[in-house]
This record gives structure tokens, C-alpha cells and sequence, in this order.
């Protein structure tokens, strides 16, 4: 279906006409050189491109007063002292006699792309615009934003689309208070905000930029910010609170439609953010979101003023939405004592309106760790000085990782007599294979030496598994008459001779065998109803549902909180997805599953089925292929004892995987620390 991007120059036609260091870097190249980056790579001729319309005045008054568009209306006319004059009415904001044209250009191409998606000419897609939308309020410009082009384009697509459910990511580091402000009483729209804060001391300095801010009357609990108290955040902070905050939540919400606030002033080098996240983090939080919705995610441009850490970020978020595999995470190191603290908080705050939060921890019992740099009473805000912001201009990071395409997206091993789906490649390993090897697989494997159906088989896996380690095929499916055989055969190999971290994830009961278990390059996670005796071993951890892998809502619950959270920390170099007979995971379910692990290992993930599951064929091999998976509909309240199975297990395991941590530490502060 493609992936849509929306661009005009004619929206890079105003700047700022006067001093003022506080617009001083909202800046025409912001647009032109994320562009022609885009342009240059090949990336934008792999997009459909989209062209740009002016919103008109029945769609801007979806979100914004006639007395306000009335009065942006008279500023093409006006002199350069009656633009001050007009722009002192408003907070950091500019206007230019071209910025009314340009504000109408950029929300007619947020609806341009929302059109696009719901009929269903494109998958997704990215809107490169300026001004940016999400400071803008009912009556009232801010923050360099004119027209609120997000919440126009949410409303749009509920009027024109009957769109029961809106997902809003706003990932810019400033808080979006015009789209809250605009949705906080509406159940219809699910906002959710994380931005630099510092306890009220960074711009907008609201109140209503807290944690405990969730919505009001029917909007209660649809309102979710997640303050950020202290710079340098990295890319582990940001899965984190996407783990454990934004994805349980958004999946138990059910979106028919994602829109993304595509700020990425919250990257590394950004002089208002001053965070520490690497461009190539926005390349998974752009991934997780794609299996919402059925993949109807739209990006709108919003903050961003490094130039370098901007054009980045695009490239990466654009990419993803073509459907290359994601990178392997930078540096990713466990969240920080204040991300936790934040993290604690919002979760504690949101417990009484979602299911899937209702164990969470309640507010942290000491003093906040950051608490003293709160803006006291009579304090004024202080700005940042020139040196501060050189100093974050000129921080220094490396390249992200060239993102190669395998020439092969999905392989399948499959017996002769099943047909290989559209899209697919089949995969036959036809070269002897190595003596030494052939020994050992008929030596560990094979009780009958005269099973030369079972050998090619194997020995086929094999050969796969050595094509992805080269990147010459990026995902594989295999039919075999045995998964445990064929998991172990694979795992052996991997390891031992390739040398790499596998993650094996096991959906349903079955043995795994010990020797696995007990490998630490080897972490598995397996999920089913059976119980056992507590697990010692770090690598090796079950997680035990009421109803097993049926249940989706436990299900989800064990995803998000344990399993993704660990492939983070684990960082794979493969994926070995082991569905065990009679698992009783609904289809939709099982490819959720598959789009979420391809997060990891450069989306290299096996996926191996018993012979009899023949009717899994096709939908595992459209997910392999990127193709988004069916919703899961609401979510209904999980079992109290599987949430309390999950949290058990969390507690026992969080002090070996720190990326399972949802609470602060709990030590004692006074007020004066």
C-alpha cells in the first residue's frame, strides 16, 4: 500500500522578522534540509508522494474559535509593526505576512494524509510541515504554532471518517497543552505526552503538564503525561515508558487511528531539549505503533532544532515506515532513578482508569530525587545562556547505522507438497553440509540414521539461519515434524558456531530442553498455562497464565511488561519464535506477537511451526512480510491472577533485568537534600 509523504517549499516562505531569541530557531532550513535528505537517500522517491491543500476554514474551526481564525485572517495585511504588535497578544510565537497561508498548508496536509490513509491509498505516512501544531489552542497561537494541525486532523478524521478511537503520541520534548486542552474531556481520544518539565521550570511551565493530570469528566484517565524531570533522558528511558506506560495502555484502548506529534527536539543535540536519545531510537518507537490501528499511523512534523539530530530522526521514522528492518538499539542502558520516578507516578496515577495498570505501584513514599530543582513560589524561570546552548548544539554522536535491506524478506521451509505464499521465498538447502555438523545433528538428533527427511530439514535450518546471520534474508518460517528438535538444532548452531545471542520465545506449554535453559547466550521466555517450581535461572524464564496463551488479555499483559522489556536489555542477534502444539493463541494475537518481535535482531526472527499448523502459513508469513496485524479489539481486564503471576515474576526478575523496573528506588530524601 506504500507509505505517503506530504511536502511543500511553499511552507518554508516565512521567518522571523525581528529579534527574538526565543523564535530564533524556528528556521525555514528545518524543513528544506530534512527534504532534501530524504530526496538524497532515496527515500522519498520510495514514498507516494502527496500533495498539499490549504485546510479551510470549516476544518480549522474543528479545533480552533472563529474570533481567533478571524484575527490570523488580517495578518497577511499587516505592517511589520502591527505583526509585533500581534504577536506580543501571544508566548513564543512569530507571525509573518505568508504564515497564514503557510498555517492552512500545513493542517490541509495533516488531512491530506489522514485522507490518504483511511481510503486506504497508503498504509501510513509522514507530513513534513511547518508551523507546528500542538502549542496552538482553541483561541490563542504558542509556541511557534499557529493552527493545532494534530487536533484538526483527529477531529477531521472522526467527522469525516466515523473514527470511534484516536491514539495521540506526542514524542516532541515540549508539551503539547493545545491537543490536551482540546480532547482533555473526550473518552474518543487517548493523548499521551512525554516532555521536559523539571517540576514546572521548563517552558510551558504549567501545572497542567503533570503527571496527575489525566483528563476531566468523561475524559478522565485519556490523558496521559510523563513528565521528564531532569535533562539527558536516553534510549532506554523512552522504551521504557513505551513498555511499561504507553503500549499496555494504547493496545487496552484499541485506536482505529494513530496520529504521532513528530517533535524531535527530544533527540540528542537539541539545544531546547537537552536529552541524550540517539536519532535511532525513533526508529523503534515508530515500529511499536505500527501494528495499532491496522498500521494506520500518520506523522506530523512538529519541533526539532538541531539540524543534524533532526534530518536523522526523520530518516529513521520515514524508514521504518517503508518497513526496513529496524536497527539494533544504541547503547540502550537501564532507565534512570528520575525516569523510573516519573514512570512510577504516572503509573500510579492511571491505575484506577486502565485495567492493565490496576497493579501498579502507588506514588513513591519518599521525596522525589529532582524534586529540589521545583520552580518555588516568587521564583522566576531562568533561561538557558549562550554557552548552555552551544554546549548542546555542539554535543557529538555517531552516524546511525546504515539500514540494509536483505534481498530477502521472508524464507520458508516448507514441505513440497505445501505452497509457498505470494511475497515469500521458498528455501532449499541443495550443498553437503559441513561432516562435523552432519555428525553432530545425527547424533543429537536423530534417533533413526535412516531419517533423511528430518536431516534435510534441519540441516536446511541451518543453512537459514547462517543466510540471516549474513543479512542475505531477513526472516524465515519453517514447517518441521518436531519444534523442540528443530529449536534445539537451531539454538546449537547459533551460538555455538555463528557465536550469537538468540532469544527464544515459546508461545505454549512444551519441553524445553535443559542444556538451552541453562546457556546464557541463550535468554527464553516461554509462555503457557503448565505451573512449575520457581525458576532459578536468570535465562530461562516461564511465565504461567490461568487460561495459557488463549487469554489475550494476560497474554498482552506478560508481552509488554516482561517480554519486550527483556529483548530490550537481551539485545538478540536472532529471534527464534517456537509455537508449541495446541497453544491456543488466537490468530490475531500470534501476529501482533511476530510484528513486536521483529523490534529486535535487525528483524531477524525464525519462527517455527509443527507440521500440522499448515493453516498458519499464510498470516505468520504476512506478518514476516510487515504486513500489520489484525486488532485485538478492546481489551478486556485481565485476570487477577495472572496480573499477579506477571508482577510476581517482575519483582523476582527486575533485580537481574533492570529494563523490568516500573519503581524508583525507595530511599529516603528530606526536602533540604
Amino acid at each position: 500500500m506504500g507509505t505517503a509523504l506530504i511536502y511543500d517549499d511553499e511552507m518554508t516562505k516565512y521567518k522571523l522578522l525581528w529579534v527574538d531569541p526565543a523564535c530564533k530557531i524556528e528556521v525555514p532550513e528545518r524543513l528544506t534540509v530534512s527534504h532534501e535528505t530524504l530526496v538524497r537517500t532515496g527515500l522519498a522517491d520510495r514514498c507516494v508522494s502527496v500533495p498539499v491543500r490549504e485546510a479551510t476554514d470549516a476544518e480549522i474551526l474543528l479545533a480552533h474559535s472563529e474570533e481567533y481564525l478571524e484575527a490570523v485572517k488580517k495578518t497577511p495585511y499587516m505592517s511589520l509593526e502591527d505583526l509585533m504588535e500581534f504577536t506580543r497578544q501571544y508566548g513564543d510565537v512569530y507571525f509573518h505576512p505568508n504564515i497564514y497561508h503557510c498555517a492552512k498548508l500545513a493542517a490541509g496536509a495533516a488531512l491530506q494524509l489522514v485522507d490518504s490513509v483511511m481510503t486506504g491509498k497508503v498504509r501510513n505516512g509522514m507530513a513534513l510541515v511547518r508551523p507546528p501544531g500542538h502549542h496552538s489552542m482553541r483561541s490563542a497561537a504558542n509556541g511557534f504554532c499557529v493552527f493545532n494541525n494534530v487536533a484538526i486532523a483527529a477531529q477531521y478524521a472522526k467527522q469525516k471518517y466515523g473514527v470511534q478511537r484516536v491514539l495521540i503520541v506526542d514524542w516532541d520534548i515540549h508539551h503539547g497543552q493545545g491537543v490536551q486542552y482540546c480532547f482533555e474531556d473526550d473518552p474518543s481520544v487517548l493523548y499521551f505526552s512525554w516532555h521536559r518539565y523539571e517540576h514546572q521550570k521548563f517552558w510551558p511551565h504549567l501545572r497542567d503538564s503533570d503527571y496527575d493530570i489525566v483528563g476531566k469528566e468523561k475524559g478522565a484517565g485519556f490523558n496521559i503525561n510523563v513528565p521528564w524531570n531532569k535533562v539527558g533522558m536516553e534510549n532506554g528511558d523512552y522504551l521504557s515508558v513505551f513498555c511499561h506506560v504507553l503500549l499496555p495502555v494504547a493496545y487496552e484502548f484499541c485506536p482505529d487511528l494513530v496520529l504521532v506529534c513528530a517533535g524531535f527536539d527530544s533527540a540528542i543535540g537539541d539545544p531546547e531539549g537537552e536529552m541524550c536519545a540517539t536519532p535511532d531510537v525513533f526508529a523503534h518507537l515508530t515500529h511499536l505503533l505500527m501494528n495499532l490501528a491496522g498500521g494506520k499511523l500518520c506523522a506530523v512534523l512538529e519541533g526539532g532544532y538541531n539540524l543534524t539530530s533532526l534530518v536523522q530522526s526523520v530518516c529513521q521514522t520515514v524508514q521504518t515506515l517503508l518497513g526496513d528492518p529496524v536497527p539494533r538499539p544504541a547503547s540502550l542502558k537501564s532507565p534512570c532513578i528520575s525516569a523510573l520516578e516519573s514512570l512510577q507516578c504516572v503509573r500510579s496515577a492511571h491505575k484506577a482508569y486502565w485495567s492493565c495498570l490496576k497493579h501498579a505501584a502507588d506514588l513513591p513514599a519518599s521525596t522525589i530525587s529532582t524534586r529540589q530543582i521545583k520552580l518555588g513560589e516568587g521564583e522566576e524561570t531562568t533561561e538557558k545562556g549562550e554557552e548552555e546552548e552551544k554546549d548542546a548544539e555542539e554535543k557529538v554522536w555517531p552516524e546511525p547505522p546504515k539500514r540494509v535491506t536483505p534481498p530477502v524478506c521472508a524464507a520458508l521451509v516448507l514441505p513440497d507438497d505445501v505452497a509457498c505464499p505470494e511475497g515469500c521465498e521458498c528455501f532449499s538447502f541443495s550443498e553437503d553440509l559441513d561432516p562435523l555438523l552432519a555428525s553432530k545433528l545425527r547424533e543429537s538428533f536423530l534417533r533413526d540414521a535412516d531419517d533423511s527427511t528430518a536431516f534435510i530439514t534441519l540441516s536446511t535450518l541451518i543453512a537459514l539461519t547462517e543466510k540471516m546471520e549474513k543479512n542475505e534474508i531477513c526472516s524465515g518460517l519453517a514447517l518441521v515434524p518436531d519444534v523442540t528438535k528443530a529449536m534445539t538444532s537451531i539454538v546449537q548452531h547459533v551460538t555455538t558456531v555463528l557465536s550469537n545471542r538468540v532469544l527464544v520465545v515459546c508461545v505454549g506449554d512444551g519441553n524445553v530442553p535443559s542444556h538451552i535453559t541453562e546457556d546464557r547466550e541463550t535468554l527464553v521466555v516461554q509462555m503457557g498455562s503448565a505451573q512449575t517450581e520457581e525458576q532459578s535461572c536468570k535465562y530461562y524464564i516461564r511465565v504461567c497464565l490461568k487460561k495459557g496463551c488463549s487469554d489475550t488479555s494476560g497474554f498482552t499483559q506478560a508481552v509488554f511488561g516482561l517480554l519486550l522489556p527483556l529483548g530490550y536489555e537481551y539485545d538478540p542477534g536472532l529471534v527464534v519464535l517456537v509455537r508449541m502444539p495446541d497453544s491456543g493463541v488466537s490468530d490475531s494475537l500470534w501476529q501482533q506477537l511476530i510484528g513486536l518481535l521483529q523490534s529486535f535482531a535487525l528483524g531477524h526472527t525464525l519462527v517455527v511451526l509443527q507440521e500440522e499448523e499448515k493453516a498458519l502459513i499464510g498470516l505468520t508469513a504476512s506478518s514476516l512480510l510487515g504486513n500489520p496485524a489484525a486488532s485485538l479489539k478492546q481489551l478486556q481486564a485481565p485476570l487477577t491472577e495472572d496480573t499477579e503471576a506477571i508482577e510476581k515474576l517482575r519483582h523476582r526478575l527486575q533485580a537481574d533485568w533492570k529494563f523490568l523496573q516500573t519503581t524508583a528506588p525507595q530511599t529516603q530524601r528530606s526536602d533540604e537534600d
